[in-house]
């Protein structure tokens, strides 16, 4: 076997103008350079000698139409998008003609950005392309998907592929995707036995397959006594479901972008809610830990918690009150902020913040504890969670995925941001695309609600609920209201 690492064309979309291997092909362990349309890679004995004939290679791209892309362009096009209206994802009542005779009306605009998988094990597969087919050795969350990719690439029948699937070293969604299995089979087409090809940490972060940029627009109204009578939410971005299957993209919808904006647990007698697909030029969105709630959620329990505050109520004694026809989450909220302590006194600069949901046939509710240091430094101390999955069948997994679901998802509030320049991805290893470090970890601590219930979703929840509960604790903490991700600090820097 040999093993070789590649560089895409650092621009969506761009194409390999030409490359002088001379110095690389000199390089000793290094066998032979594979030039694709958009791409080139080196083959080698080993890693090391690949990516220093990669690192000797002279390249040069034709960034094709997409040069001039900025995530700015991109955020005003979603921004403008949210102008026009979209397939209704969810109607009850008339929002409309109740805003109309409302005494208080709230307004506000939530934005969240592009973000990377950035699992632990970078992408990586292994094939042997040969006369009696081809045979591939990967980690993936799509078996099917893989085999049907590998064969595509080789020009085979599928009954002439075979794949090992292997331990996928992180997913989180984005070995749904095989692009990495397609990759590997163009460049070992070109060669004389396996090999396996190695994306590096750059690459794998530049040639991501990008949680959606989302940009929401919401308004509601409250009676005399500040209950919410009336809800209204319509977002612009992209829909994964309907590149990832098609079929399940309908009227302008799909089950998996609205998850978390519609059906919420809450008492709404006036509510409309409305999706705009807004596609972003060239830039591939995919799955991402917790999908479509991990947007909608923060953006449903941050704008609950503003009209909590508008109506100048508690913040969870506000969503108590919501929740009569749902005994679940009304039951693991109390239980949650039981636990965590809700309403004791803070010192100065720490505060709490709240979040419902539910999401992945899963009802949760969390409370975040999370102090703010004068020049804006945030330290999430605590979180508490409360959980009703329906029957538990193995505790101790759940309060496992809680924990790891948690720590991805403060990582998405307080880092998470991929940013586009000159039609490139900005961020490229973990200096600039920062994951939550193991001296910031929170003590999280998990409580399952008995039920008899059919078993729900695990795996993704944590990561949705924590992301408001952290703002909401922000908030509590500066009186500052984050609608847009991630953290920035230096907004949060108050006089000493």
């Amino acid at each position: 076997m040999k093993i070789a690492t590649l560089a895409q064309s650092p621009v969506f979309g761009g194409r390999l103008k030409s490359v002088d291997d001379t110095v690389a092909k000199a390089i000793k362990g290094v066998r032979q350079i594979v030039r694709l349309a958009d791409a080139v890679a080196v083959v080698a004995d080993h890693m090391g000698a690949a990516k220093k004939g990669l690192e000797a290679l002279v390249i040069e791209w034709d960034d094709g139409p997409h040069a001039g892309l900025t995530t700015e362009v991109i955020g005003a096009e979603l921004e403008q998008a949210s102008l026009r209206s979209g397939a209704v994802a969810q109607e009850i009542g008339d929002a409309d003609a109740a805003m109309a005779s409302v005494p208080t009306k709230v307004e506000a605009a939530y934005h969240v950005p592009f973000l990377a998988h950035a699992t632990m094990e970078p992408m990586n597969c292994t094939a042997h392309v040969s006369s009696e087919g081809v045979e591939i050795w990967v980690g993936t969350q799509a078996v099917a998907r893989a085999q049907a990719a590998a064969a595509e690439a080789a020009g085979v029948p599928l009954e002439k592929v075979i794949v090992h699937n292997h331990l996928i070293g992180g997913g989180f969604g984005r070995r749904l995707d095989v692009d990495g299995v397609s990759r590997t089979v163009e460049i070992a087409k070109h060669v004389g036995g396996p090999v396996k090809v190695v994306w590096t940490r750059e690459e794998d972060i530049q040639h991501d397959m990008y949680r959606p940029m989302i940009f929401n627009r919401l308004s509601a109204g409250l009676d005399a006594t500040g209950k919410l009578v009336a809800w209204k939410n319509r977002y612009a971005g992209s829909s994964v479901a309907a590149r990832w299957l098609p079929s399940a993209f309908k009227d302008g919808l799909d089950p998996i972008t609205i998850e978390g904006a519609v059906h919420l647990v809450y008492d709404l007698p006036n509510l409309h809610v409305e999706y705009v697909r807004t596609e972003p030029p060239a830039i591939p969105t995919a799955f991402w830990r917790s999908v479509g709630p991990s947007h909608n959620v923060f953006v449903t329990e941050s704008f609950v918690d503003e009209l909590a505050v508008a109506a100048g109520q508690d913040p969870v004694a506000y969503r108590l009150a919501l929740l009569g026809k749902s005994p679940r989450a009304k039951a693991v909220l109390a239980l949650a902020a039981e636990k965590a302590g809700w309403g004791e006194n803070l010192p100065a600069g720490i505060g709490r913040g709240v979040s419902v949901q539910n999401a992945f046939a899963t009802y949760m509710a969390q409370i975040a504890e999370v102090e703010v240091a004068t020049d804006g430094a945030v330290h999430v101390r605590r979180v508490v969670c409360a959980i009703d999955c329906g029957t538990v069948i193995n505790p101790d997994t759940i309060e496992a995925q809680i924990q790891g679901g948690v720590m991805f998802g403060i990582t998405a509030a307080l880092y998470g941001n991929i940013t586009i320049k000159d039609g490139r991805v900005e961020q490229t290893n973990f200096h600039d695309y920062q994951v939550l470090r193991m001296n910031e970890a929170p003590n999280v601590e998990v409580h399952i609600a008995q039920s008899d219930d059919l078993p729900g979703g695990i795996g993704e929840a944590g990561t949705s609920a924590v992301i408001p509960a952290v703002t909401n604790a922000i908030f509590a903490a500066t009186g500052k209201r984050l609608r847009r991700l991630p953290v920035h600090t230096a907004a949060l820097r108050r006089p000493t």
